[in-house]
C-alpha cells in the first residue's frame, strides 16, 4: 500500500506543479492583454510583417541584382521613349491635341 501512496502523492504533485504553471500562465496572458490594447496588438503585428517582408524583399534582391538592374533599365526607356524616338527621327503614333474638344460638327 505504501507504494501506491507515494505514487499517489508524487502524482498529485505533479499534478499541483502543472497546475501552477497553466495558472501563472493564464496570469500573464491576461496582463499582457491589459497592458496592451487591440489596436496596438494589430500595429506591432503589421509592423512585424513589415519587417519580415522588407528583409525577404532585401534577400531576394541581392540573388537577382542583375534581373532588378535589367528592369529599371527597362522601366527609364519606357518612360522616355517619346524623347529617344524623336532622337532617332521616328514621330510617335499620336500628334499632341491642340485643345480639341471632339470632332468638329
Amino acid at each position: 500500500m505504501t507504494d501506491r501512496r507515494s505514487r499517489m502523492l508524487e502524482d498529485k504533485y505533479l499534478r499541483d506543479s502543472a497546475r501552477a504553471l497553466v495558472e501563472a500562465d493564464v496570469e500573464h496572458l491576461r496582463s499582457d492583454i491589459a497592458r496592451k490594447g487591440f489596436a496596438e496588438r494589430i500595429i506591432d503585428r503589421v509592423r512585424e510583417g513589415a519587417t519580415d517582408l522588407y528583409d525577404e524583399a532585401i534577400d531576394v534582391a541581392d540573388e537577382n541584382k542583375g534581373t532588378i538592374a535589367a528592369l529599371v533599365a527597362a522601366i527609364v526607356v519606357w518612360i522616355s521613349r517619346n524623347p529617344l524616338l524623336e532622337m532617332l527621327g521616328l514621330e510617335p503614333d499620336y500628334k499632341e491635341d491642340d485643345g480639341d474638344q471632339g470632332p468638329e460638327r
